[in-house]
């Protein structure tokens, strides 16, 4: 919902929180004024135009502070009379903020706070199913951790692989126990070679003696 108010000879279009500087008013800040030159409303596709105001209508605005608008420079020259005017202005405003506008039964304002009291409402039912759920949450670990078995943590932990210098340890008196081994066994295969070493080299086969060949004679000529 909207309107179109005039204030100070200038027409302005304003809506609920609309912030705006008009002419200088006699009010003071912190008041709450009524607009009473309202031209327009309208709300939603239905519009109202007033003859030359709008009846039934109202908009209230809170007045937040005086101020000065920027200067204006005017100068005025007049040739061949050696006239020159230059003077500086600084207008006095009143900064108003729409608190409301309201048409016959509707109000932008209250129709602003229950769309806020609805939200409002929502993020409350949100909050507190959140929080029902982190209870819950809260319980059921409880729950669980009381069923643990006071033994249970020690068989789980023997369970649990070997941290890595554990293992490192292990393979390390492992290769020990190796190397141990081996060098325990070097003797006694040294020992066993020196006694295949002193016995005597068995003798060879005797070889087949090739058959000599018979000088050939006369007969076989």
């Amino acid at each position: 919902m909207y309107a179109v108010i005039e204030t100070g000879g200038k027409q302005y279009r304003v809506e609920l929180g609309t912030e705006l500087e008009v002419e200088l008013l006699d009010v003071e800040p912190g008041q709450e004024i009524n607009l009473e030159r309202i031209l327009l409303i309208a709300d939603g596709d239905q519009a109202s135009v007033g003859q030359p105001i709008v009846a039934d209508a109202a908009v209230k605005a809170m007045v937040l502070r005086q101020a000065r608008g920027e200067k204006t420079i005017s100068f005025k020259y007049r040739p061949k009379a050696r006239s020159r005017v230059k003077k500086g202005h600084r207008q006095e405003l009143t900064v108003l903020r729409i608190t409301d506008v309201r048409y016959g039964e509707k109000s932008a304002a209250a129709e602003a706070q229950e769309v806020a009291d609805k939200a409002k409402a929502e993020h409350d039912l949100v909050v507190a199913a959140a929080t029902r759920q982190a209870a819950e949450d809260a319980s059921l670990a409880a729950r669980l951790a009381k069923r643990v078995r006071p033994g249970e943590g020690a068989e789980q932990a023997a369970d649990k692989p070997t941290s890595k210098p554990a293992r490192k340890s292990a393979k390390a008196s492992a290769v020990d126990a190796a190397d141990k081994t081996k060098s325990a066994a070097k003797p006694a295969k040294a020992k066993a070679e020196a006694k295949t070493t002193d016995k005597p080299d068995a003798k060879p086969a005797p070889e087949a003696e090739a058959p000599k060949k018979r000088a050939r004679t006369k007969k076989d000529e």
